[in-house]
């Protein structure tokens, strides 16, 4: 509907446009204001919104609304639209508006929303900027602060910042040369800029100072926290411009910082009370780390339902990301802490999350960081029910009861003595009791009545975008030591995840993309882990209930148990593995009378197949038991559970794939040579130089098998 209105508004012809503003034209000059009125200008409003390009407007309209946005007289509601209007309109206002600036706060807002959105470049904005001056001034003098000139400071700044350096004395007059600094500590003369820059100090200062009284309105309050934010965000752009201040600006930072620290009410204005001192506490060697533990261990910790204070804290984290790391210790640490933000919020900040990952992977904590990203949909229950569970009092089962069924059953185990460790683990604020907990399937079971909560499905749906993150950035530095405890998770935690709909298939898949991954990086693995892995291939149920995952696991011990890579690849070892995946494959493909059809693919199959010719081109005293082994797929593909469950493709593809590698191993040292190419096989030139050994090799077998053709399949 929203996209409707916006075509229909942009494909408004000129002439009709200008007829429109004729008949606004008239309206505004009507001597008292109608319905008719706002209505038109809100029309108006969105006509020259909806376009990308400024829409020109009559000049003797453009005037009119000048006018009106700088009466202080007039409605509010008409002097909000006048500027709306104006600010997206052709050609711009910005010099007949600062010909005249009003001393009414409200309308000096207005006007000055005008002017910093049409503003070209500093030069634009300086009468703005002398006019706020000499308002500050005033202001100052008789004690009185007006809440519109800070998010004016604040926005004037930002944009330019230079305004506070710059010392370019030809645009002062001699009345404001002539003024001197009330508080400035050397008395002496101030060029313009360093004027504003000190009585923006001054009135930021004072404004933090009056933030201390308690405010009658709830509105009050939240004006009085948007007056702290802003003011301690202008004090550090000033700061940074101007080291001198941090010295003057630290005793009221920290003063504000102990007023405000316990107080939950005030979460968001730590955030930039903490960018102060991220910025200035080497400068002034002030420490900084109670603001940096009451930040990364309280906030998230407390008020991790709180959307705005999410994002922005999320923000934060991003904008200093480098710096985190570097300087404040508990950054990294805090990643429990950290993740609660994203587990209750998950869908509107995942992109920033994915942004925010790679700066919380530190050597000594990933491994807890990757089960714990595998556990963030557990987070996200046990923080429902934390919430749920400090909202409702026990002896209350009537109002437990209004939650269902099921919720109460786990509000019931989340106040558990007995349970009490699994949730505290769960909910830890930061690293370092350890990188998972034993009892982890247990906690899957306390929570399995919420796996269908909205919320709960949510966080598990980012959870495999998160992994992929995780993986592209910690592959890229981890050490021997780390790969080898990475492949032991991809073992223990694709058989421990919490079941959710789809979420298992989705973590193994990404389990599987980064296990070749691992492998490829690092080919010793196999034989590093040859035990564990072993024991996984070796269970025919690890293909019922994760197959895709125990699919690649067959694939890389096909393609890297292999002397070629690693010298300790032993014939036993070779054999083991063989023997393994030998009896696997013989049980999955016997064929009986009373047999369902499979529950697996047929990838898997022809996976299984062309494994255990590999190992046996390695140790050819295995040929004939894989020879005799894959002269029964024939008989497997074309069993009635077979053919019931595969397709014609399918079966041919089984049956083709057995003769194939049954010819090959007639030849063992071609079969060597074609199933296991040496390690830089996947490089250009084996493929491209017909002087290379592969392009030769592959010409010698397709001439053997068509000289003789007992060897192609039947």
């Amino acid at each position: 509907m929203t996209n409707q209105l916006n075509m229909s508004f942009r494909e408004i012809k000129e002439e009709e446009l200008q007829r429109f503003c004729g008949r606004i034209f008239k309206l505004l000059h009507a001597k008292d204001v109608s319905g008719d009125t706002v209505d038109s200008l809100q029309r108006l409003n969105l006509i020259v919104s909806a376009t990308k390009y400024a829409r020109e407007l009559p000049s003797d309209l453009v005037m009119k609304l000048q006018t009106v946005l700088r009466s202080s007289s007039c409605p509010e509601q008409l002097q909000v639209l006048s500027s709306s209007i104006i600010r997206e309109s052709f050609p711009p206002s910005v010099h007949s508006l600062c010909s005249d600036l009003s001393q009414d706060s409200r309308t000096l807002s207005y006007v000055a929303s005008v002017v910093l959105a049409q503003a070209g470049n500093k030069e634009d904005v300086m009468p703005l900027c002398h006019h706020l001056l000499k308002t500050l001034e005033s202001r100052l003098s008789d004690g009185q602060i007006s809440r519109h000139a800070l998010p004016i400071l604040s926005k004037m700044i930002t944009v330019y910042p230079e305004i506070l350096t710059d010392d370019d004395r030809s645009e002062v007059d001699s009345s404001v040369m002539s003024m001197v600094s009330a508080t400035s500590s050397s008395s002496r003369l101030l060029p313009p800029k360093e004027r504003l820059r000190e009585k923006a100090f001054e009135y930021c200062q004072r404004l933090i100072e009056q933030s201390d009284r308690k405010a009658v309105k709830k509105t009050d309050t939240e004006l009085q926290k948007a007056c702290i934010v802003e003011s301690v965000s202008i004090m550090d752009i000033i700061c940074g411009e101007d080291p001198s201040y941090v010295y003057r600006a630290f005793p009221c930072i920290k003063a504000l910082y102990g007023r405000l620290t316990g107080d939950l009410a005030y979460a968001r204005a730590l955030l930039p009370i903490a960018q102060f001192y991220l910025n200035h506490s080497e400068t002034a060697a002030v420490d900084s780390e109670a603001v940096f533990c009451q930040l990364f261990s309280h906030c998230p910790a407390e008020q991790f339902n709180e959307p705005m204070l999410a994002f922005e804290f999320v923000q934060f984290c991003l904008l200093n990301a480098s710096v985190l790391q570097d300087r404040v210790t508990n950054y990294r640490q805090s990643f429990p802490n950290i993740l609660k933000f994203l587990a209750w919020n998950s869908s509107g900040l995942i992109a920033e999350y994915v942004e925010l990952l790679p700066s919380l992977i530190a050597p000594d904590t990933a491994i807890e960081l990757l089960h714990t990203i595998l556990d963030l949909p557990c987070l996200a229950a046990a923080l429902d029910l934390q919430q749920r569970s400090a909202c409702y009092q026990a002896s209350d089962r009537t109002t437990w009861d209004q939650q269902g069924a099921k919720v109460a059953v786990c509000l019931d185990a989340f106040r558990q003595p007995s349970y009490r460790g699994l949730f505290l683990y769960i909910l830890r604020p930061e690293a370092g009791t350890g990188d998972t907990i034993d009892r982890l399937k247990m906690l899957h079971e306390i929570l399995a009545d919420m796996a269908e909560s909205p919320r709960v499905v949510r966080c598990a749906q980012v959870v495999p975008v998160l992994l992929h993150v995780y993986f592209n950035t910690v592959t890229q530095k981890a050490d021997e030591k780390m790969m080898n405890q990475l492949l032991l998770v991809l073992l223990e935690r694709s058989s421990l995840l919490y079941n959710i709909k789809t979420f298992n298939a989705e973590v193994q898949k990404v389990f599987s993309t980064h296990l070749q991954a691992l492998c490829k990086l690092h080919p010793p693995l196999i034989v590093d882990q040859y035990r564990e892995i072993l024991e996984f291939t070796s269970s025919p149920a690890n293909i019922y209930s994760k197959e895709d995952f125990y699919t690649h696991m067959v694939w890389v011990i096909g393609e890297y148990l292999s002397v070629s890579y690693d010298p300790r690849c032993t014939v036993e070892l070779i054999t083991s593995n063989f023997e393994s995946l030998e009896a696997v494959l013989f049980e999955i493909t016997q064929v009986r009378q009373s047999a369902s059809p499979p529950s697996f693919s047929p990838r898997l199959v022809t996976v299984l197949m062309t494994t255990l010719a590999k190992l046996a081109t390695r140790s050819q005293d295995l040929i004939p038991r894989v020879s005799l082994c894959l002269s029964k797929m024939r008989t497997f593909a074309r069993s009635g559970p077979v053919m019931a469950c595969y397709s014609e493709e399918d079966t041919e593809e089984i049956i083709t794939r057995a003769h194939e590698l049954i010819n090959l191993l007639k030849l063992p040292n071609v079969a060597q040579f074609v199933l296991a190419p040496s390690a830089g096989g996947d490089g250009p030139r084996w493929h491209r130089d017909t002087n290379a050994s592969l392009p030769q090799g592959m010409r010698a077998v397709s001439g053997l098998l068509h000289r003789h053709s007992s060897f192609l399949p039947t």
